[in-house]
C-alpha cells in the first residue's frame, strides 16, 4: 500500500487496532524532523521543517539551498494579506514539497512586546489584530498548497533568555486581548493544521503542561481540531503534558515519551491507554491531512531538491520591495536620480555582508543572495559614467565575519575538506586516524546538529583543512573560533586559537556554545596559508563549569575572520569618499548574530561605531541616504541629519535588488512599520520588566503594548506604528458608516471612504482603522486599537478609489475576567481612519444602545 493511501484510511479503526506501544510511539517524534510510522497499520511518517522565512529541510549543516524570504517583521510591514497568501501558496508550499516536508514550522505570531527580544524578527507585529490577520493569510496560502502549517509559539514566548524556565505573569485581559488574540484570529480565519507550544510558563504553568490553555481555551472554547506539538525539547513531564492536551513531543531525540517511561507511567496509573490513544489519534489526523494535501511527498523518494525559476525570483524581489519602509525623504532626495552624477559612495558594514535573516531556526542556506552593494551596482550598470566607491567605514559584526568565500581546497574548490573520525569507543577521547567519511564543506559556520555520518561513535572528531585566499599585500588577519564542543585553529601548522583546553561558556549554537576566541596571524603577500581546525563534540572545562558534556544535539564549530584595520583610518576614508561623492548610500544595521534565537539583545543601538559613521558621513555630504537592516526596532540618534532613510528589515535572497528598486525609484515604497521605533530604550513599554528575574517576567505594561503605550502615556516615538512614506501623496476623505447591526451574538458595521492619489506618481497606500471603546466603561482601555486595514493598490495620480472596511464583534469587544467572557458594552464608539497610527484625519462615531456577551471564536 502506498503511503498516500492513508488519505482514505479509517482513523477510528486504526486507533482501535493500535497496540499500546504503537500509540506511545505516535505521540513522539523520530529523530529531529519526523513523526513515527506504524507499518503494520499502513501509517506513514511525515516530515516537518523549519521555518518562518523559508523551508530549510533536514539539515542545518550543508543544507539544501533554499529560498530565504523576508523576515516576518518585513512581511508584517507589507500590511498585505493578499500578498502574504500568495507567498504561502506560490513560494512556501512548493518549497516544502521540494524539501519532502509535509508540514512547515511556521508562522510565528507572538507579539512584539519588546524589540530586544532575540526572535522579534520572526513575529509579524506588535499589534494582535495585524499579527493575527497576516498569520491567517500565511496559513491559508500554505495550506491551499497542500502543506500543513504549525503556528507558534503558543503563548507568551516573547523573549529568549531563560526561555525554558521563565514565567510570563500577565493579567487575564492581556492574555486574551493581546497574546492569545493572534492565534485566535488565525484559527478563526485559517484553521492551522497544528500549533506549537512555547517553552515558557504562563502564570505559573509551562504551556506544554497547561490544561487550561491547551484544552479549555484551545479545544473547548475555540473548538480547535488540529494537533498540538511541543517546541523542540520543550516538554518537561510525561503524564502532565499528555493530560494537558499536548499530542506530539518533538523531537524524537532525548525524548521523555519512551516506551519504557510511558509504560511505567501507565502501570503507576498516572496515565491510561485511553489518554495516550487520544493524543495518538490527533497525530493520525494530521498525517491523514498531509496524505490528502500533498500525497506526492509521502509517495516520493524523500530527497531534498532546489528549483529556482525566473517567476519565483521576481516574486521574491517584489515581496522584498513591498516590505521596505521609507522613513525620511527630505527635499525629495529619493528616489535617487543618477543622471548627471559622477560618483556615488557606498559605505557601511552591511553593504557587502551576507545579511539574509535573523539567526536560529530561521537560518537556512540561501540558493542565491544579492548584497546591497551588488544590487546598487547592478542598478547603476546603465549609467556608465557613474563611478561607485566603497568603504566599510565602521565594522558592525559581533563575531568575526564568515569565511565562506575566503577558503579553498587544494584543488581550487570553494570551501575546505572535512573528515569525520570515530573514537576508539563511545567513551574514548582518542580519534581513529582513518576517517569514516570525507567531504568538501563550503560553510565556515558549521552547525552539525544531528547530521553526522552513519557509524559515528558517541564521541567523535571532525577535522577541517583548507587554504586562505591569498592577498596581494602583507596584512595582519584576525580569526575567530566558536564551538559547541571544543576546537583548535592552526595556521600553517602553528596553533593560533585554543578553544579546547579551557573554555568560556557563551550563547552560541542555541545556548550551548562557547564565547568566540580570537587570534591574529601575519599573512604574507601572494602566499597560500594552510588552515586547519580540529573539532571534537565534547566541550572542554570552563571556570565554574568543569562538566565536559557530549554535544549530542547541538554540536558545531564556526571559523570567521577579517583583515585587521585601523578603525580611525577606515572611518576617515569613508568620510573622505563621502566628501568626494555626489551622493552617499550608507547600508548599516544588525545581522543574525545580534538578532537570533537563543538570547536577547541588550541594546537598541546599532553596533560598534555605526552611529558615529553615519553622523560624520552626513556632515560631509548632505545628500546622504541611509538604508538600515534589522528585524526589529533600532535607535537612530542621527536621524535628523540625514536626507533619506529607508528601513529594509531582513529581505532574504533578493535583498540588494529590492533595496536598489526602492532607492532608484523602480518601486514606489508602500511599506508601513509593523512595530513602533522608540527614541530610546527607556520609552519601550516593557522597559524595566522585560528580563527574567528569579524566573519571573512581569507583563506590567498589561494592555498597553506597542503604540497603545505611546499614545496612553503621550510619549512621542521616533517613528510610530503604521508609519511609512511614499514617493507620492494620498488624501483620505468622505468617511461613511452604515448603521451598526447586532444579531445572533455578533456585530457588523461597514466603513467606507475615498482614497485619492494627489501626487505625481502611481503608488499604493495602507488605510488603517482604529477604534476607541466607550469612555463610559468602568474599565480602562487602550485609547486606540487597530481593528481593520486595507491596501489600495497602484493608484494613478489624480485617481480616487472607494475603500470599504468591515468591522465585526472583535472590533468592539474586551475580555471580562469576572465572567470569563467577551463583552460588548453599550455606549458611543469612536472610529478614526488614516495612514498611520499618528495620522488619523477621518473621525466618526456610532452608538450601541445595548451590549452583549459572547464566547468561542
Amino acid at each position: 500500500m502506498a503511503p498516500s493511501d492513508f488519505a482514505n484510511a479509517n482513523i477510528d479503526e486504526i486507533v482501535e487496532n493500535l497496540t499500546t506501544d504503537e500509540a506511545i510511539l505516535l505521540t513522539a517524534g523520530v529523530g529531529f524532523w519526523h513523526t513515527h510510522k506504524v507499518e503494520r497499520l499502513g501509517v506513514p511518517a511525515i516530515k516537518v521543517s523549519d521555518g518562518p522565512n523559508g523551508v530549510r529541510g533536514n539539515h542545518f549543516f550543508m543544507g539544501t539551498p533554499a529560498k530565504c524570504l523576508p523576515s516576518s517583521t518585513a512581511l508584517g510591514a507589507t500590511w498585505d494579506t493578499k500578498l502574504i497568501e500568495e507567498v504561502g501558496l506560490k513560494l512556501l508550499a512548493p518549497e516544502a514539497k521540494l524539501r519532502a516536508a509535509s508540514v512547515i514550522l511556521a508562522p510565528t505570531c507572538n507579539i512584539q512586546r519588546n524589540p530586544l527580544g532575540g526572535r522579534s524578527f520572526e513575529s509579524f507585529a506588535e499589534d494582535p489584530y495585524l499579527s493575527g490577520m497576516l498569520a491567517a493569510a500565511y496559513v491559508n496560502g500554505v495550506q491551499k498548497g497542500g502543506i500543513g502549517t504549525t503556528i507558534k509559539h503558543f503563548v507568551g514566548n516573547d523573549k529568549e533568555n531563560d526561555r525554558q524556565g521563565y514565567d510570563s505573569i500577565m493579567s487575564d485581559r492581556a492574555l486574551r486581548e493581546i497574546y492569545l488574540m493572534p492565534f485566535m484570529l488565525a484559527h478563526k480565519y485559517a484553521a492551522p493544521w497544528s500549533i506549537m507550544t512555547a517553552y515558557n510558563r504562563v502564570n505559573g504553568i509551562h504551556v506544554s503542561e497547561d490544561h487550561f490553555l491547551l484544552t479549555k481555551v484551545l479545544r473547548d472554547e475555540w473548538n480547535y481540531k488540529g494537533l498540538v506539538m511541543s517546541d523542540w525539547f520543550g516538554i518537561y513531564s510525561i503524564d502532565t503534558s499528555i493530560k494537558a492536551g499536548l499530542d506530539l513531543e518533538m523531537p524524537g531525540t532525548n525524548k521523555w515519551r519512551t516506551l519504557d517511561l510511558m509504560n511505567r507511567t501507565i502501570q503507576a496509573r498516572k496515565l491510561t491507554v485511553r489518554d495516550i490513544k487520544a493524543r495518538a489519534r490527533t497525530v493520525l489526523d494530521l498525517v491523514q491531512k498531509c496524505a490528502k494535501g500533498a500525497p506526492e511527498i509521502l509517495d516520493g523518494d524523500g530527497e531534498e531538491r532546489t528549483v529556482e525559476s525566473d517567476e519565483d525570483k521576481a516574486l521574491m524581489r517584489r515581496v522584498a520591495a513591498e516590505s521596505i519602509v521609507l522613513l525620511r525623504n527630505e527635499g525629495g532626495v529619493l528616489p535617487l536620480n543618477p543622471q548627471g552624477m559622477k560618483r556615488i559612495a557606498i559605505v557601511g558594514g552591511n553593504a557587502k555582508a551576507t545579511v539574509l535573516s535573523g539567526g536560529g531556526s530561521a537560518a537556512l542556506k540561501a540558493s542565491y543572495y544579492i548584497s546591497p552593494y551588488d544590487g546598487i551596482v547592478n542598478a547603476l550598470s546603465e549609467h556608465k559614467d557613474v563611478e561607485v566607491t566603497y568603504s566599510e567605514g565602521a565594522r558592525a559584526y559581533m563575531t568575526m565575519p564568515s569565511l565562506d568565500y575566503e577558503l579553498f581546497t587544494e584543488t581550487g574548490e570553494r570551501g575546505w575538506v572535512g573528515s569525520w573520525h570515530t573514537h576508539l569507543d563511545d567513551d574514548s577521547m582518542t580519534p581513529v586516524e582513518e576517517p569514516i567519511e570525507t567531504r568538501v564543506v563550503d560553510e565556515t559556520r558549521i552547525f552539525i546538529s544531528t547530521s553526522t555520518p552513519k557509524g559515528i561513535t558517541r564521541k567523535w572528531s571532525f577535522r577541517l583543512r583548507g587554504q586562505l585566499k591569498p592577498r596581494p599585500y602583507d596584512v595582519d588577519f584576525e580569526f575567530g573560533l566558536t564551538t559547541a564542543g571544543r576546537a583548535k585553529l592552526y595556521v600553517d601548522g602553528k596553533l593560533i586559537i585554543d578553544n579546547w583546553t579551557r573554555q568560556r561558556r557563551g550563547d552560541s549554537f542555541f545556548g550551548v556554545g562557547s564565547v568566540e576566541e580570537r587570534g591574529v596571524v601575519s599573512l604574507k603577500a601572494n602566499q597560500k596559508h594552510n588552515i586547519f581546525v580540529e573539532y571534537c563534540n565534547v566541550r572542554g572545562p570552563a571556570d565554574g563549569d568543569e562538566d565536559e558534556a557530549v554535544m549530542d544535539s547541538n554540536p558545531g564549530v564556526r571559523l570567521g575572520g577579517a583583515e585587521v584595520i585601523n578603525p580611525d583610518d577606515e572611518m576617515a576614508r569613508a568620510v573622505q569618499l563621502a566628501k568626494e561623492a555626489d551622493a552617499v548610500i550608507a547600508i548599516v544595521g544588525l545581522n543574525a548574530d545580534w538578532e537570533t534565537e537563543g538570547y536577547d539583545r541588550t541594546t537598541l543601538a546599532l553596533p560598534g561605531r555605526t552611529d558615529e559613521l553615519i553622523a560624520k558621513v552626513a556632515a560631509a555630504n548632505p545628500r546622504t541616504i541611509v538604508v538600515t537592516q534589522s528585524g526589529s526596532a533600532i535607535t537612530l540618534p542621527w536621524v535628523d541629519s540625514v536626507a533619506g532613510l529607508v528601513h529594509s528589515w531582513y529581505l532574504g535572497n533578493a535583498t540588494g535588488d529590492a533595496i536598489a528598486d526602492v532607492v532608484f525609484g523602480k518601486h514606489n515604497p508602500s511599506g508601513k512599520l509593523s512595530l513602533t521605533f522608540p527614541k530610546a530604550l527607556e520609552d519601550v513599554p516593557a522597559h524595566g520588566h522585560f528580563h527574567s528575574e528569579n524566573g519571573k517576567v512581569r507583563y506590567a505594561e498589561d494592555l498597553f503594548v506597542g503604540y497603545k503605550h505611546y499614545q496612553h502615556r503621550k510619549i512621542e516615538p521616533l517613528f510610530p506604528f503604521g508609519f511609512g512614506l511614499s514617493y507620492t501623496k494620498f488624501e483620505l476623505a468622505d468617511l461613511e458608516l452604515t448603521e451598526p447591526t447586532v444579531a445572533n451574538g455578533d456585530f457588523s458595521l461597514t466603513v467606507s471612504l475615498s482614497a485619492t492619489n494627489t501626487g505625481s506618481v502611481t503608488g499604493s497606500e495602507i488605510v488603517q482603522l482604529y477604534v476607541s471603546l466607550p469612555t463610559t466603561s468602568d474599565l480602562t482601555h487602550p485609547p486606540l486599537q487597530l481593528k481593520a486595514f486595507a491596501k489600495v493598490y497602484d493608484l494613478q495620480p489624480g485617481k480616487s478609489q472607494r475603500v470599504e472596511l468591515t468591522l465585526d464583534k472583535y472590533a468592539v469587544s474586551y475580555w471580562d475576567a469576572r465572567f470569563a467572557t467577551w463583552t460588548v458594552e453599550k455606549g458611543q464608539y469612536i472610529i478614526q481612519v488614516g495612514t498611520s497610527s499618528d495620522k488619523l484625519p477621518l473621525k466618526s462615531t456610532f452608538v450601541l444602545s445595548k451590549g452583549f456577551e459572547w464566547r468561542g471564536i
